[in-house]
């Protein structure tokens, strides 16, 4: 390992190297997301673009930038670099999938045996324990935790193998909460309503501060001895360096979880107006042969009064207040 010059705010964003294999996964999982694209144009179906541009920017660009950029140049000889991109992977680059929905394109794309062999996958018992909300979040406390209090940071510095695996299982982890949450509403239980998913997030959120808190107030130094031993001379107080990357951690997961909660809202919204248009055609569909038989010369017998002017329940009784005159 060669002496790096020092990290300025220029060198943080000219500086790249190339990491061939996360450069295949994102070239792998774009590849795999533009063919579902274009096959769903072929048939003569849209795909929104913002689920496209979410797919690329958010979740593969922060893979780029959490793995070549000069955070992946730095992340050997400080500690914040590394923080910061570990960070990045676990709760960052997750949005993107969750947003660009590629399970739902496959789903569409993909012919009908594989569409089945896709659904066993995804609701199966493995991945509904996984994705179970209280275990997905403890996984990725359990993961960062693990990270920085065991020997798997130090180690992952000294092996480039194990450093692309730490990449790939920030990745994975920090996707089970967050895909389920925002996509794969058959993979979560009934009672994990949108209000519910809410007050989840919220609760994640704080959740995911935790380790950015335990590592800016940690006393001993992690991956100290490889630190101490690789910092440039320009390089800060090593318990500094740790301390700026526990506080970017902080940072990183209370802004994060905004954009995540804003989703759910934002999901929740649509939700409610998709219930309610569907209620009002069924209240209209039920209206007409009511009017009829109030005013049809027969006043035909037969026909039945809509429901929610016969019941006395709340919704019938907000109806019938919003519809005074049908």
């Amino acid at each position: 390992m060669g002496s790096l010059p020092e990290l300025t705010t220029g060198r943080l964003l000219s500086s790249w190297q190339l990491d061939v294999p996360a450069l295949l996964l994102v070239v792998l999982l774009g590849v795999l997301y533009g063919w579902g694209v274009l096959r769903l144009r072929r048939r003569g179906e849209r795909w929104p673009v913002s689920r496209l541009a979410a797919f690329s920017l958010v979740g593969l660009g922060t893979l780029v930038a959490a793995t070549m950029s000069a955070l992946a140049v730095y992340d050997r000889v400080l500690f914040w670099p590394a923080a910061v991109q570990n960070v990045l992977l676990d709760l960052i680059a997750p949005l993107g999938p969750a947003l660009g929905d590629p399970l739902r394109l496959a789903l569409r794309a993909l012919p009908e045996p594989a569409v089945g062999r896709v659904r066993r996958v995804t609701t199966g018992r493995l991945v509904r324990l996984l994705t179970f909300p209280l275990v997905s979040t403890a996984l990725v406390l359990a993961t960062e935790l693990t990270v920085y209090f065991t020997s798997y940071f130090a180690t992952a510095l000294r092996h480039g193998w194990l450093h692309e695996l730490l990449y790939l299982h920030l990745l994975l982890v920090g996707s089970l909460f967050v895909v389920p949450v925002l996509t794969r509403e058959e993979a979560l239980p009934r009672w994990c309503t949108h209000p519910v998913r809410a007050a989840l997030v919220f609760l994640d959120g704080i959740i995911d501060a935790v380790p950015g808190i335990v590592v800016m107030t940690h006393g001993t130094l992690i991956a100290g001895a490889w630190y101490l031993h690789h910092a440039p001379p320009w390089a800060p107080d090593m318990h500094h360096d740790q301390q700026l990357g526990g506080g970017a951690m902080i940072s990183i997961a209370e802004l994060v979880a905004l954009p995540f909660l804003l989703a759910v809202f934002v999901q929740w919204a649509r939700a409610e107006r998709v219930q309610t248009t569907a209620l009002d055609r069924r209240l209209d569909a039920e209206l007409a042969p009511a009017a009829y038989a109030a005013t049809g010369p027969a006043r035909r017998p037969d026909l039945v009064r809509p429901w929610w002017e016969t019941e006395n329940g709340e919704v019938a009784q907000r109806i019938r207040q919003e519809r005074p005159g049908r």
